[in-house]
């Protein structure tokens, strides 16, 4: 079950957002019954870029043994 302030993994493209499956997000809000939350997604100097509602199927929790990669952003 995801958690507020959860780094999160994207595990579908959201082209529509500029987004691609491996970017990094926080929970900013869990809805109650889980099945759906709120993700935020910013740039390095914090500027958000999409803050969006996901299902559980459309992110995964982040694993200790990962390495963070970095890419433009190009909406």
């Amino acid at each position: 079950m995801m958690r507020e302030l959860d780094t999160v993994v994207l595990t579908r493209d959201i082209p529509e957002h500029g987004l691609k499956q491996g970017d990094i997000g926080t929970v900013v809000h869990v809805y109650r019954d889980g099945a759906a939350h709120e993700v935020e997604f910013v740039t390095a100097e914090g500027r958000t870029v999409a803050l969006l509602t996901l299902t559980r199927a459309d992110t995964r929790p982040m694993s200790s043994t990962e390495i963070l990669h970095v890419r433009d952003y190009a909406a």
